[in-house]
């Protein structure tokens, strides 16, 4: 590897392990080509996503998102030389080159932030669903290009759909662990329905639930949805290779548990944001790594109990 290319996925790295510790607590676990283009799609991801988070006003913000669509083109047209000055243009290059990456899933993504910065709401789950797998469940597949599936390994026709599903599982995650923080931010991504249904239309910008809501009602109806979501993504894991179902099963198994503390203490997520401590994330990387998840996965599906 040339030395651009390594400062250019050095850069990379660097920022995943800045600004994303559960992502980058998983990729660890990869063998380095695998990691630095995982910490390729990261970045490039990251920059697209703190536009729609950032300040500017929409329309400014549109028009830098396209501009993230035209370096994608560049990408895509093998236009990026190694010496460009951008060090994330420059490892999405190298990494488009060396995996099978599905590169239109960044597109959707920048699809799906687009809708955030139109201030999408969402009435039903199956609309809900849409902006998921443009943020998440494209990844998924882009992550499923850099780990490859197991030769003769069954199932692999429907690893795509797993590894969407599976990042479904994770961006519904996250919708419960930032209510608060999203409703601060003038957005709601819980359906109106689900909203409704449980008396919780008015919102989450206080600390404590809506007066006469149901929220812990919500909050578990949405956590047994996420489960259903996660059951049906780890049937990707036993298609994968060692290293790559223990990065799956760790990035998956930290957020599982997050689930399971939100669904404890559904108030929790008004509160601020709800977190793993360190020794809890490194024994589900243990896990992930010895191949316990798998294995169990594995079991559970032959039985067809998962």
């Amino acid at each position: 590897m040339s030395a651009p290319v390594q400062a250019a996925y050095s850069y990379c790295e660097a920022v995943t392990g800045q600004q994303a510790r559960n992502f980058a607590y998983g990729i660890r676990l990869l063998p380095t080509g695998k990691r630095q283009a995982m910490s390729a799609l990261y970045a490039f991801s990251r920059r697209v996503d703190d536009i729609g988070d950032g300040e500017l006003e929409p329309q400014t913000k549109r028009v830098r998102l396209e501009g993230t669509r035209t370096l994608l083109d560049r990408v895509r047209s093998g236009a990026v030389e190694e010496d460009d000055t951008d060090p994330v243009a420059v490892a999405l290059a190298d990494a488009a080159r060396r995996f099978p990456l599905p590169l239109e899933g960044l597109d959707e993504l920048i699809d799906g932030v687009l809708m955030d910065v139109r201030g999408a709401t969402y009435e039903t789950w199956d609309d809900l669903k849409v902006y998921c797998r443009c943020v998440a469940g494209a990844i998924g597949r882009l992550s499923l290009g850099v780990f490859g599936t197991e030769p003769g390994a069954p199932g692999t026709e429907r690893a795509a759909e797993y590894a969407d599903t599976l990042g479904l599982a994770l961006q519904l995650t996250n919708i419960l662990r930032d209510v608060r923080e999203d409703a601060g931010n003038g957005r709601t991504y819980l359906p109106a329905d689900d909203l409704a249904k449980f008396g919780c239309s008015e919102g989450f910008r206080r600390a404590t639930p809506p007066p006469g809501s149901d929220f812990a009602g919500l909050i578990h109806f949405e956590v047994r949805r996420a489960r259903a979501l996660f059951a049906e993504g780890y049937r990707l894991l036993p298609m994968l290779d060692r290293r790559s179902g223990a990065c799956v099963a760790a990035m998956a198994g930290i957020y599982r548990r997050l689930l399971d503390r939100i669904e404890r203490d559904p108030e929790a997520v008004l509160r601020g944001r709800v977190s793993l401590p360190g020794h809890e994330k490194a024994y589900v990387a243990v896990r992930g790594l010895s191949g316990l998840d798998a294995r169990h996965i594995s079991r559970r599906t032959a039985r067809g109990r998962v």
